[in-house]
């Protein structure tokens, strides 16, 4: 019965696939923008509550998480409560991640109130940060106590942040020496700062019971001279990943792959838009209605190359671009939906189809620019052969075969 149906599939595709490839996109605008919306409110993005005093590492921590700029994170927050506000990353309209700053912990007389009101529904998932040698916490503990009380199920992760202030003068000790798959502890301490370890451990049990998982993190800017300027950083990660609720660690695995593909090279610029494709792509993907993924995702990819184009004025260039790929495209979209259907592995399969293919079209489009705006012209098989190169690299990264 299901090797008929799926037969009966492949014969639906495969005529479709041999069609002659359209001039325009395969759906109507109107219906395009109906579908997005769907798919919007059905993708998981994971919602980070920041709770920690002023000056402690929550704008780097923002950063790191992103590869955003200053200036990007300056400008994407937005006042939510008295004492709060909000940064949904890349865009507000299609976030994949939304950071909820609190601030003002530290001042005397916070009141907790408004911001549970406000984001304990909300969020997923707690960052407190705290500099290492900071002590004075009492009022952020009796703070991060309610919180913790209005919802003990949701976890709390403690950053121990600024961690070269307990070794002035010197770089951070390598390896990075922490074991942070349960409470901290350090694999050696033979030849470490003594101040590093011990501050650690006091700071581990102020915050007994308030936190989940304690993670010693230093995030520094390059001008300050450290070799390592995401101390930490791999750690944090692998325990956000292991806190965060299963339907968003996707998401944020994705986020934080693309966010180190896109960090100091020309695709900066482009980050937002694929970042908001791929992971629309790969809810449209999983979506159980038969040929979503054929009628949403050409339409949704074709705004993408649109979008990526008018960042430098050439609208030419996608049809251009499109035209060389032909139908290697259109085999890759049918070999997702027919995938789809396989017993056990089929949705996760095609929702990582449709999130390499569109991923990968969005970098080898912008790579196509790039040489155009050089003066390079590339060829039909020069456009085919970085696609597939980018979709490849896209497949490693993910930890997935490629198709």
């Amino acid at each position: 019965m299901e090797q008929s149906s799926l037969r009966k599939r492949w014969s639906a595709w495969r005529e479709w696939l041999l069609k002659p490839p359209p001039e325009t996109s395969p759906i109507d605008p109107a219906e395009l923008r109906a579908k997005l919306d769907e798919l919007r409110r059905k993708t998981p993005a994971p919602v980070l509550w920041l709770f920690g005093k002023t000056q402690s590492g929550k704008t780097s921590l923002v950063k790191f998480l992103t590869g955003a700029t200053d200036a990007e994170v300056g400008n994407g927050f937005r006042p939510c409560t008295r004492t709060s506000r909000r940064f949904p990353f890349p865009t507000p309209e299609d976030p994949v991640l939304t950071f909820l700053d609190t601030r003002g912990v530290d001042e005397p007389g916070y009141d907790a109130t408004d911001d549970l009101a406000a984001f304990d529904p909300q969020a997923h998932l707690v960052l407190v940060t705290v500099r290492l040698k900071d002590f004075a916490t009492g009022p952020l503990r009796a703070s991060l106590a309610k919180i913790r009380q209005a919802r003990p199920s949701r976890p709390v992760v403690l950053l121990l942040t600024c961690l070269h202030e307990a070794f002035p003068q010197q770089q951070h000790p390598q390896p990075y020496p922490v074991d942070v798959s349960a409470a901290p502890t350090f694999r050696d301490e033979a030849g470490l700062p003594p101040d590093f370890p011990r501050l650690v451990r006091e700071q581990t049990a102020l915050f007994a019971g308030l936190a989940d998982r304690v993670v010693p993190v230093d995030l520094t800017r390059p001008d300050e001279g450290f070799t390592d300027t995401a101390y930490g950083g791999a750690a944090l990660k692998e325990v956000l990943l292991a806190t965060l609720p299963d339907a968003y660690r996707t998401v944020f695995a994705q986020l934080t792959e693309l966010a180190d593909t896109f960090r100091d090279n020309h695709l900066h610029r482009a980050m937002p838009v694929i970042l908001r494709a791929t992971t629309l792509a790969v809810t449209a993907a999983v979506t159980p209605i038969p040929g979503m993924g054929l009628v949403v995702l050409p339409g949704l990819q074709k705004q993408m190359l649109d979008d990526l184009a008018a960042q430098t004025g050439t609208p030419a260039a996608v049809d251009q671009f499109l035209g060389s790929l032909g139908r290697s495209l259109r085999s890759r979209q049918a070999l997702r939906e027919l995938v789809k259907f396989v017993p056990g592995i089929g949705a996760a399969a095609s929702a990582a189809l449709a999130g390499r293919a569109t991923y990968a079209l969005g970098v080898a489009f912008c790579e196509y620019l790039h040489a155009t705006e050089l003066g390079r012209t590339m060829t039909q098989s020069e456009i085919r052969e970085l696609y597939d190169d980018r979709f490849a690299a896209a497949a490693k990264a993910w930890h997935g075969p490629p198709a």
